[in-house]
């Protein structure tokens, strides 16, 4: 799954059960894979639980702390109780006018800028409501095969798809889609006809959505087409658009109705090879999509057919200059960062993966930003900075089969400059002394790193493989069998989530916290040490189980890794709030034991 969406799946998995949605969710992806249709989700939207969930994911978000065109951020909101929320909401819904989109340009890889549009703060809420409603209705008509902006589903799923397709299929050619400025192209009377075929007949929700479209742009007037980057509801209306073109492609080969009933769909294809329909299988990433294919003949014949397809039924342009049809044998094709060419190998030919050309570039310029800053500042909080980039590289493109030939080409450009910027300045040995969990849980000891104001340096170098796995369709959060599968492998990217931690350091905390912190982190595997919960990097408050004001310091066997409103829970005097929090975990009696024995040391009374 994409970040954004890891970082609040497991709020959203607790807060929808503790508020009562899960359920309603559960049936309505039901009814919607039935084919049933939505007359009254109105009252869903506005309902007080939706409300409030719709609060807790919006407070959750990063992005809570950017204002729009009004200048209000979640910090205001915070002010109000909850029933307020609800009351507010309710209120502008029911003749509902959205304010202006605040327009922010923020620039590309290429060079050029690219629109975001961001809603007001109580807009954001009210998209939020909507989105809660529709998304398990449309979860349940997507396309399998489809990877951004979904529960569960990452870039790293899509490239592994790529792979497949290339090693077991054996589709050499590949058909790159480009849709011209698709999010400001968006055609509105298509999308919202979209909306009626997926089911969403209630008119008052598809009013609101229309208002949402052509809300005016600060300074930009009203938009008659486009749905804005940056909104809350955007992305699934996007994903909703595409969807028709993710199952016309599959209905012409993947999904394409045989006479006969086959054990396998494999024996299906067999039969199908025979006939003059041509074999494509699309992988799609947000507006990114890829077509495999057998053979050139049925790449030309898909190019051209889905230009077709765009032009006239989704009234969008493909871009001339950046779709094309790609030979794999012989060339390369990009996709999100990575770069794919089918090799020999033996008496066939597989998939092999590199990082893409211009994004070793930007790998290579963001590091060299963050080694000036540690050559300039010379402390530990851009020591931090700088592992934190390299740690979170690591992560993202170590999927690439040729990695490691990558990241050393990578280090051969960096070492130069890395050393001219550094010597003089800090030591480069191979780690010796107190070296944290953090580097020996991940790195090798056997490179020689630089050592910045007692903070060493990962080394660019140390990457391995890591092997892909497909995505399972079966795997949805609206499945109550499959939430349970969900529930029993989810735990916080470690890598990811560590190098987002030490983003997240204070100047004003000790060398011996900072360094204790992340090592204890990585000993709990990521989880919350009283309540068992995987934790994301926004979610992790670190305990001191003897205050420091009783005396307490900041050692590793003095800290304790928990839930930040686990973490309230700990130090809570006031009864609602302790029954609120206590309704929210559900915390079994062995863990209720450990929470009051740190209650006891932080001299509070037990919880009974």
């Amino acid at each position: 799954m994409s970040r954004k969406r890891h970082a609040i799946l497991n709020t959203f998995l607790r807060a929808a059960e503790y508020y009562g949605m899960q359920e309603v969710f559960d049936k309505l992806f039901a009814r919607s894979k039935q084919g049933n249709k939505f007359h009254r989700l109105y009252h869903l939207i506005i309902s007080d639980a939706n409300i409030r969930l719709a609060y807790r994911m919006i407070k959750s978000n990063k992005g809570s702390k950017t204002a729009g065109t009004d200048g209000i951020t979640i910090k205001h909101l915070e002010q109000y109780t909850e029933k307020e929320i609800v009351t507010l909401v309710q209120s502008n819904v029911r003749e509902y006018s959205p304010q202006s989109v605040k327009r922010v340009w923020i620039p590309r890889p290429d060079g050029k800028k690219r629109p975001l549009g961001i809603p007001t703060m109580l807009d954001r809420l009210i998209q939020q409501c909507i989105r809660q409603i529709l998304e398990p209705i449309m979860e349940a008509k997507f396309h399998k095969h489809s990877y951004g902006f979904r529960p569960l589903r990452s870039a790293h799923h899509a490239l592994s798809r790529s792979h497949f397709l290339v090693n077991a299929i054996n589709c050499y050619y590949v058909v790159d889609i480009d849709i011209a400025r698709f999010f400001d192209e968006v055609n509105h009377k298509q999308l919202m006809k979209q909306l009626w075929n997926v089911g969403i007949r209630d008119l008052k929700v598809r009013a609101i959505i229309g208002k949402i479209l052509r809300a005016s742009i600060d300074k930009g007037g009203v938009p008659n087409k486009g749905t804005p980057q940056g909104g809350v509801l955007s992305p699934l209306l996007a994903n909703l658009v595409l969807n028709d073109l993710d199952q016309w492609v599959s209905s012409q080969w993947e999904t394409f109705p045989t006479r006969h009933m086959y054990t396998h769909r494999c024996y299906g294809y067999r039969r199908l090879k025979k006939t003059k329909l041509k074999c494509g299988f699309i992988v799609r990433y947000a507006d990114d999509a890829k077509v495999f294919t057998r053979f050139k003949q049925e790449a030309q014949r898909w190019f051209y057919a889905i230009e077709g397809f765009i032009n006239k039924r989704l009234k969008l342009e493909i871009s001339l200059e950046k779709s094309k049809i790609v030979n794999l044998k012989r060339c390369k094709s990009t996709f999100l960062g990575f770069e794919i060419k089918a090799i020999r190998k033996r008496r066939t030919y597989v998939a092999r993966s590199h990082i893409a050309e211009k994004a070793r570039d930007r790998i290579v310029e963001q590091i060299k930003r963050a080694i000036k800053l540690v050559s300039e500042k010379r402390n530990r909080k851009q020591a931090y900075k700088l592992n934190a980039i390299i740690m979170g590289v690591h992560n993202y493109f170590q999927y690439a089969t040729c990695v490691s030939t990558d990241f050393h080409k990578i280090a051969y450009r960096l070492n130069r400059y890395m050393y001219q910027r550094l010597k003089g300045k800090f030591i480069r040995a191979k780690p010796f002394g107190q070296v944290s969990y953090t580097y020996t849980s991940h790195y090798s000891m056997n490179y020689k790193t630089w050592k910045v104001d007692s903070v060493w340096i990962f080394p660019i170098v140390d990457i391995q493989m890591k092997r892909l796995t497909n995505f399972n369709p079966e795997m949805s959060l609206f499945v109550p069998s499959a939430r349970s599968k969900i529930h029993s492998r989810l735990d916080a990217n470690m890598q990811r989530e560590v190098a987002r931690l030490m983003n997240r350091i204070s100047e004003f905390r000790s060398v011996e916290y900072t360094d204790n912190r992340l090592s204890r982190y990585s000993m709990a595997k990521g989880r919350c040490e009283i309540s068992g919960l995987p934790l994301t990097a926004e979610e992790v408050h670190c305990h001191h189980v003897i205050p420091r004001s009783l005396g307490g310091n900041d050692q590793y066997n003095n800290l304790m890794i928990v839930h930040k409103d686990v973490h309230k829970l700990i130090h809570a005097t006031d009864k609602n709030k302790v029954l609120k929090g206590l309704s929210l975990f559900k915390l079994n009696q062995r863990q209720l034991d450990k929470l009051n024995s740190l209650r006891k040391k932080c001299n509070l009374e037990v919880i009974g």
